[in-house]
This record gives structure tokens, C-alpha cells and sequence, in this order.
């Protein structure tokens, strides 16, 4: 039979086991507990990595904007136009009638002489512009009058300061100009016949006379074609061509398009060119 020293001593060793498995288990808790919080935290850096990346790869495959008021480039045809031919001469010389407009002046000029109006020969012009020089060449053979206006007009300085208030860059490729209130309304005063006939084309490289609705109602405005010009009836003056010089400054004119930020004139899609072209001088002869 154990002795009580016996016994008290092995109740000492039992809770003295009782007190490490105690221990042990603590210990083996609190390791545990540390693990889920560092996988918890993993997995959530994990998902924050992804969720991030992810976004990343979405937002590159989006196409990239593309702005709604981007216009495809102007295209211009690089070959001339055949120069029109009266199909039967003109008398030599002719008489022109040059009468009074019905809307006043824009600007005043002098209404030149229609007596012994030559329609025979060509006439040098250069309009020196803030855009360049254009040369032209005018010819008496298809508009004898028109011609006799515009070298009077030249003359008279009437054409300084002007500048050209309407461009076209698709249908009808064009610049026109010769009106001093910049808007197409304006004209010298007086009015000039026309001298189409139905033969007449337009195309790159011809000059022509701009006109009101009603017949022989052109004055001092014009329009030079640098491309196509397809679908103009005959109805307008030729009286002359660009030179390849005068081209290349009207092209590039062209090529910078339409000022958006300023309402067109006619409501047709053409209107004022984005590079401004303000004539300084016509000079007539080389």
C-alpha cells in the first residue's frame, strides 16, 4: 500500500502532465490561429493582384476612341482638265455690256469700257495672296467681256484686301472668291454678260465665273476648280486657267479643309477655307 508520500508525489507528476498537454495544446492553437490570419491575408492579396491586372487587360483590349468630327482627307485629282474650245470663234472684236446692278456696291469700282472688246489673245494675272501667288492665264477666246471686267477690276485695286470666303472639297473642289464683303454677297456695281456656251466642262485647272440664279448677273466674283467639277452644268463663264503654281497654293489650301467653327454661307457643306486667303494684288501682265 502506497504511503502518503507516495501518493502526493504522484498526484504531483499528474497535474504537472495535466499542465504541459495543457500547454502544448495553447501552443499548438495559437500556431494554427497564425496560419488562417497569413492565409487570409494571402488570399486577399492574391484577389486584389488579380482583380488589378485584370482591370488592366480589360481597359487594353478596349479600341481607342476615335473622335466623331475626324473628316477623311481631301482628296485632289493630280491630272488637268482639258481647257474648253468655243466650238465656232467669236467676232474680233466684240461688244460688252456691262449694266448697272440692281444691289448696290460692295465696294465701288468703275465699270470698264465695252467698245472694240478683243476676243482674241490671253492676258497674264497673278493674284499675290497671304497663301502665295497664283498665276493665271486669261483667255479673250472663250469670254472677251469677262475678261475685260476682271483686268479693269485688277487695275482699279479693287480686288486688294478681298478675301476668299468659300472653299469646296467633296462634289464641287473649289475656291471662290472677288467679293469684298467676304460672304458672297457683294459684287462691283455692275453687272457682266455670260459668255457660256453648252460645251463647257469643269475640271482641275479652270476659272470661272460664280453668278446669282439669274442669267448675265455675274460682277467681281470667281472661282478658281483645283479638282472636281463633274456635276456643274454649263452655266458658268470660263475665262481662263491656273497655272501649276496657283495650283500647288490652292491644293494646299484645300488640303487644311473648312473652318467648322464658322456657319457656311449657303448651308451645302462648303465654307470658309481653315487657312484664310486674303489677295494683296492682282497684277496684270508677266
Amino acid at each position: 500500500m502506497a504511503t502518503n508520500q507516495q501518493r502526493r508525489e504522484a498526484a504531483k507528476r499528474k497535474l504537472e502532465r495535466q499542465l504541459a498537454r495543457r500547454a502544448e495544446r495553447a501552443k499548438r492553437r495559437k500556431i494554427v490561429g497564425v496560419g488562417v490570419t497569413v492565409g487570409a491575408v494571402v488570399i486577399v492579396a492574391g484577389l486584389v493582384v488579380y482583380l488589378a491586372t485584370r482591370s488592366g487587360d480589360d481597359a487594353a483590349a478596349q479600341p481607342p476612341e476615335t473622335s466623331a468630327s475626324e473628316k477623311p482627307p481631301v482628296e485632289i485629282p493630280t491630272e488637268r482638265a482639258p481647257m474648253p474650245e468655243r466650238p465656232k470663234p467669236l467676232a474680233d472684236p466684240v461688244s460688252c455690256e456691262f449694266p448697272k446692278d440692281s444691289e448696290p456696291a460692295a465696294k465701288e469700282a468703275k465699270a470698264p469700257s465695252g467698245k472694240d472688246v478683243s476676243s482674241t489673245g490671253t492676258v497674264d494675272a497673278t493674284i499675290k495672296t497671304t497663301a502665295g501667288d497664283i498665276p493665271l492665264t486669261l483667255d479673250r477666246a472663250l469670254a472677251p467681256c469677262t475678261v475685260q471686267s476682271f483686268v479693269s477690276l485688277a487695275e482699279q485695286g479693287y480686288y486688294s484686301g478681298t478675301s476668299c470666303h468659300r472653299l469646296g472639297t467633296q462634289g464641287l473642289q473649289m475656291l471662290q472668291c472677288g467679293d469684298p464683303n467676304g460672304d458672297g454677297s457683294g459684287g462691283p456695281g455692275y453687272t457682266i454678260p455670260d459668255e457660256a456656251f453648252p460645251e463647257l466642262s469643269y475640271g482641275r485647272g479652270v476659272l470661272a465665273m460664280a453668278k446669282k440664279q439669274t442669267p448675265n448677273s455675274g460682277g467681281s466674283q470667281f472661282f478658281m476648280v483645283y479638282g472636281d467639277a463633274a456635276g456643274l452644268p454649263p452655266d458658268y463663264t470660263v475665262f481662263g486657267s491656273i497655272s501649276d503654281a496657283g495650283l500647288e497654293v490652292l491644293d494646299k489650301v484645300a488640303k487644311d479643309g473648312i473652318d467648322d467653327s464658322q456657319p457656311s454661307s449657303l448651308g451645302d457643306g462648303t465654307g470658309p477655307p481653315k487657312t484664310p486667303v486674303e489677295f494683296t494684288d492682282v497684277v496684270i501682265g508677266s
